[in-house]
């Protein structure tokens, strides 16, 4: 019987870093074990780590050479990833308001379009599903999520725009994400949230970890407007919900 874990791959990355591979596609495992690497390392506390970078499909560890060698780092990095899947310890649930449409959703309409869907269909499908973030990466803040319904699946945009707003949630591939800053995007806006994942001056600065379980809620311009100027003030915005 085929090994359900095989071994990560351990990939040198410069002379202070390796990054182990769980897989070479985004994959829903793979990803589970990358986080609970993630933490394994961190409840270790193994000396002459510095950082460590969670990705979809593997995990980048910095370390000191002076501390730990390549090699002892390696065995201790093998044996730490053998047999884990999910991560110990409490899954943070979150619930994000969501203004989906209109100028705040230029792409709603299209996206339904392009799949059969009416625009509601598109927002009730998409507020139904429980998303898991995968990484953070990209921008300060933007939130990678897991467990987009295969229906709402379509691919990114052929033009990315060069500049999209703050709060953005969108769809691409077969992700959903969260884009705190404004900046650059190729995927396909379904809504804004007031929330800021990313927000320097507030505790905590970063608002969503890997890890993390996700669940959208429509709300009007209205209550939008409302909490964006509480957000500017420093408020979450996300409710925590119990597990």
């Amino acid at each position: 019987m085929a090994d359900p874990f095989p071994s990560p791959r351990i990939l040198p990355s410069g002379d202070s870093a390796v990054t182990v591979e769980f897989s070479r596609t985004i994959d829903e495992t793979a990803n589970r074990r990358v986080l609970a690497l993630d933490h394994a390392l961190a409840a270790a506390a193994l000396g002459g780590i510095t950082e460590t970078v969670p990705t979809y499909r593997s995990l980048l560890v910095h370390y000191d050479p002076s501390v730990i060698d390549h090699d002892a780092l390696v065995m201790r990095l093998l044996a730490l990833s053998a047999g884990t899947l999910a991560p110990d310890g409490e899954v943070r649930r979150w619930r994000v308001p969501v203004c989906y449409g209109g100028e705040h959703g230029i792409d709603l309409e299209d996206v339904a379009k392009a799949l059969a869907l009416t625009p509601d269909e598109v927002v009730a499908r998409h507020i139904a599903a429980t998303y898991r973030v995968a990484m953070i990466g990209f921008t300060p803040g933007w939130s990678y999520l897991s467990g987009l319904d295969p229906s709402l699946q379509m691919s990114r945009r052929q033009n990315p725009r060069l500049l999209t707003p703050s709060g953005i949630v969108a769809i691409g591939g077969i992700q959903t994400g969260i884009q705190c800053l404004a900046g650059p995007c190729g995927w396909h806006l379904l809504g804004r949230t007031a929330m800021r994942t990313f927000q320097l001056h507030r505790a905590p600065t970063f608002l969503l970890e890997p890890g993390d379980e996700v669940s959208f809620t429509a709300v009007d311009v209205k209550t939008f407007a409302e909490q964006e100027r509480a957000a500017e003030g420093g408020e979450l915005i996300a409710e925590r919900i119990a597990a």
